[in-house]
Formats: structure tokens, sequence, C-alpha cells
């Protein structure tokens, strides 16, 4: 078990967009976050106190969170420091990056000195099956996106706090580590072996109540070449009854691709509904969450309105006015 509350480190991070583990849990969780701790030439700020360690400690807080997702998800060099000084404050350390705490050897032979606690989120726990395709009871939707990092994450926790609010069965399903660190369960999809991506994603959405929906985390993008692997998985392992197309209408390129543009919504709802059918023929979409975050209201308000007009399907940032059409939209079904 991680022990809240948390001390958010954002390192160096480039971007905001890079700190997106810490945006998420100050989002969703914020009464589990204490402050904010940048080293020099962070350009991410997640609108928190910044704190050193011993400020961290005197407000509470119990676990270092390393709030950044890299490329590659490394631990970097120049936060060495910091993760060291923080466990002889007594801090234990929290980690979703690909690049485990437990096989830094400074880190895990300081952790083992005084008695603090390594997590590695993103590290399976569990034997999962290989997929076998066959019908489950429930019901399941899936966001599925124009590139990564886009608001699919945001989009399922949306989804399930509107359908909790009106009395509906809904199970939010993490498969990533900020979904994990947020909810406290859930598979670290993209760090399971890739045979058994698919069986992981059925054995975290099992049979169910017939008028019950898992609402499943997305990841990656069928568009983006480094990462769509494990959005394959989710269509395929999920069995979607519904899916959400995700979009981000400022992104001038894929993430971490600048010579790949993002395809549009019709493209993604074509492929992404054919790909969904194999293993479910009644799959439809339902919906378009959009990041609105660089918009204004006005624009916002506009680029809305012109999409539920040109795609016939309700279009809402979930986020910012609430996923209200969404829900209508699956409550339908």
């Amino acid at each position: 078990m991680i022990e809240t509350p948390y001390l958010l480190f954002l390192g160096d991070a480039p971007d905001p967009l890079a700190a997106k583990v810490a945006q998420g849990i100050k989002d969703w969780r914020p009464d589990n976050c204490v402050g904010q701790l940048r080293l020099e030439g962070c350009n991410a700020d997640m609108g928190l106190t910044d704190m050193t360690l011993e400020e961290g400690r005197a407000a509470g807080a119990k676990t270092l969170v390393i709030g950044v997702a890299n490329r590659g998800g490394k631990i970097s060099a120049k936060w060495k420091e910091v993760l060291l000084a923080a466990l002889d404050q007594g801090y234990d350390i929290a980690s979703g990056l690909h690049n485990l705490l437990r096989h830094e050897k400074d880190l895990a032979a300081k952790a083992q000195e005084t008695g603090r606690a390594l997590h590695d989120v993103r590290i399976p726990e569990v034997e999962y099956p290989i997929a076998d395709g066959k019908k489950r009871t429930g019901k399941r939707v899936l966001a599925v996106g124009t590139d990564c990092s886009i608001g699919k994450m945001y989009t399922a926790l949306a989804l399930d706090a509107e359908m909790k609010q009106r009395g509906m069965k809904s199970s939010f399903r993490a498969t990533g580590q900020t979904g994990i660190l947020i909810t406290g369960e859930g598979v670290p999809l993209d760090a399971v072996i890739a045979d058994f991506m698919a069986g992981a994603v059925e054995w975290l959405t099992p049979d169910n109540d017939p008028d019950h929906w898992d609402v499943i985390e997305g990841q990656g993008s069928l568009y983006h070449v480094s990462y769509s692997g494990v959005t394959m998985a989710l269509i395929h392992g999920g069995q979607p009854d519904a899916l959400i197309l995700c979009h981000e209408p400022t992104r001038t390129h894929m993430r971490g691709l600048p010579d790949y543009s993002l395809p549009s919504l019709e493209e993604l709802r074509d492929l992404a509904l054919a790909l969904a059918r194999i293993p479910n023929p009644g799959c439809q979409v339902v919906g378009i969450s959009v990041n609105t975050k660089a918009l204004s209201d006005d624009e916002a308000n506009s680029y809305l309105a012109e999409l539920e007009e040109r795609l016939g399907l309700p279009a809402v940032d979930p986020y910012r006015h609430g996923a209200g059409k969404l829900v209508d939209a699956l409550a339908a079904l």
C-alpha cells in the first residue's frame, strides 16, 4: 500500500505534458497532494506549493511520487540526489517509470538502510492469461485517441464519476501508472509481456452484472508507431461495447514524432470501430471527448458544435464541461 499524502516530484520536466502523472494525481486526488518539488529548468507547474523535502515532510507528506513520464520511462541521473535524500528524510518513493527503482543499486541500498519502501507501480503482480476472446457479461467502454497523452484517462475518470453520481453501476479500470496511483489498483499494461496484454485486459474486466459498466482507461494510439500495440490489446482484450474518440485540436504532430501528423477523427472512428468489431460485432462509437484546455470558452464551444454537426455524435470536454452527454449516449445503448 502506497502511503498518502504525496509530495509530487516534477524533476526537470521539459514541458507540462511530461508531468502528466503528477497532473492526473493533482486533478483527481488533490487531497493526497501537499505540494510539488521542482528542479532547476522544470517547465511544468501543478499550481501546488513549491516545497523542499524538509517542507514536504513538515506538511505531512509520506511518499515522494515521481510525477514525470519521460520518453522511455528513465530515472534521470539529475534526480538521484533528491531521491536518496528523500529516503534519508523518511519518505517512501513511488514511481511508474519503466526504469525500476529497485534496479537502481544505490536507491535499493539506501531504502534497505533507512527501512523505507520503493514502490514500482509498473510491475505486473499477476500471472495474466493469454486472451481467449470469450464474450463476457456486463458492458465496457474504451476511449481511443488520435494521439498519446491526449485525455483518455481523464475521459474515463469523468465517465466513471458521472455514472456513480447517477447511481449507475460503474468501475474505472486503470491500465497505466497514473490511473493506478489515483485508484490504488489496476494493470500496468505497457509492462506486461506482449502475448499476455490482451489477456490482462480480459482479467481486468471480468464477467459482471448486465447493467454494470467497466470504464477502461485507454493507452497509446492506433496511429502512434511507438505505442500502437498497447491500444490493440485494449481493443481486443476489452471487447468494448462502446468507443469514445479522444482528440486535442491544437496538436501539430504526434507526441514525440514530429514527422507524423494526427489522423482525422473520421479516420480514427473507422479504423478503431473495424478492429473493435472483431471481438465484439455490436460495438458502437458513441461520442467524442475533446481536450479543450488550450482553447477559450468561445473557441471550445464553437469547435465542439462543429464536431457534433460534422460527425453526428455528442462532443464535449468531460473535464471542463462534465461527462453528461457521453453518459447519456452510453445509457441509451
